[in-house]
């Protein structure tokens, strides 16, 4: 279950991400929405089905946003009325920054005789205006709520930029994150870089290290990859590269996330890091879903398979 492989810091942790549908589609439309999702990925055998929070992000960069935004539902209201029937631990996105604190303690104490998952999200820039911070989030959950484990998220490539990621996550730890969750990787050197700087000050500081979640997004188009880069995806020039000229753009994004991913998980057996994966498409199109799930499938495997002494990324 979800909260013992969170709570005992074990690795191979596997998760699916989706987005709720947007807020104009009639009830029917969304419940054939969610019908469709569950059937894409009931059998994929994952951890924990995370719900994302949908922000504008509009404040945070001056370039034009690839694709109009819509706004989707809300993540808990889609979870409980049209998700019940999927039987796996839901992780909510809440981007925190829209609450009041007596916003956010209601929706903290509701349900709390069930184990329930978060990862809190702050501002997307230092532009946006917030009605509360993270660390006043923390302190409201853990007061509120023993039963909610919430997490955060990381950001290896700011850690390139900055050289400090693996502070922020321990200090978020130390107001009671129990995971994180990465944006899209496809930087290993990034990852790497803060895995090590995490590992070093966690040993030199008796911290316990907690699973972390490389988020693996496949890339299928030239528009995808605009996307992903509006997004704050940091994609290395020469895979760029690789994937403006590559015959088969999805094919090609693929391959690079399993071989990053492969080198992260086995960098994370080697120091005793729980590292884990979640899978998502940032794109509607069938295509890249339909590879998203194929995707999750094969590092489901290949987790497993590294756990038991095996090898083979993307061999089923």
């Amino acid at each position: 279950m979800l909260n013992h492989k969170i709570d005992n810091r074990q690795p191979g942790i596997l998760t699916y991400g989706l987005t709720p549908p947007k807020t104009n589609h009639e009830p029917g439309k969304i419940a054939e929405i969610a019908r469709r999702q569950i059937e894409r990925i009931q059998d994929i055998g994952i951890d924990g089905l995370v719900l994302y929070d949908v922000q504008d992000e509009a404040d945070r960069t001056d370039q034009d946003r690839p694709f109009p935004y819509l706004s989707a539902m809300d993540p808990t209201e889609y979870s409980k009325n049209y998700l019940d029937a999927f039987d796996v631990p839901k992780i909510i996105y809440k981007v925190v920054g829209k609450e009041t604190p007596e916003e956010l303690a209601r929706w903290i104490e509701s349900d709390r005789t069930e184990d329930r998952f978060s990862v809190f999200v702050g501002a997307s820039s230092s532009k946006q205006e917030v009605t509360m911070r993270l660390p006043d989030a923390y302190r409201i959950s853990k007061e509120r709520n023993e039963k909610l484990r919430f997490g955060g998220v990381v950001i290896p490539e700011r850690h390139k930029a900055k050289g400090d990621e693996h502070l922020r996550v321990a200090g978020k730890q130390q107001n009671g994150c129990s995971f994180f969750i990465s944006q899209a990787t496809y930087d290993v050197e990034a990852s790497k870089n803060f895995l090590s700087d995490y590992y070093y000050y966690c040993s030199d500081n008796d911290i316990p290290m907690v699973p972390i979640l490389f988020n693996l997004a496949p890339c299928g188009s030239l528009k995808t990859l605009e996307f992903m880069k509006w997004l704050g995806i940091s994609i290395p020039r020469w895979l760029e590269n690789e994937l403006l000229h590559a015959q088969d753009i999805l094919d090609n994004s693929i391959r690079s996330s399993c071989e990053v991913f492969g080198e992260l998980f086995d960098f994370g057996l080697e120091k005793g890091i729980p590292i884990g994966c979640s899978i998502e498409s940032v794109s509607t199109r069938r295509v890249e879903i339909e590879a998203a799930v194929e995707l999750a499938k094969d590092i489901k495997a290949f987790m497993r398979g590294r756990l038991r002494g095996t090898i083979g990324v993307g061999r089923r």
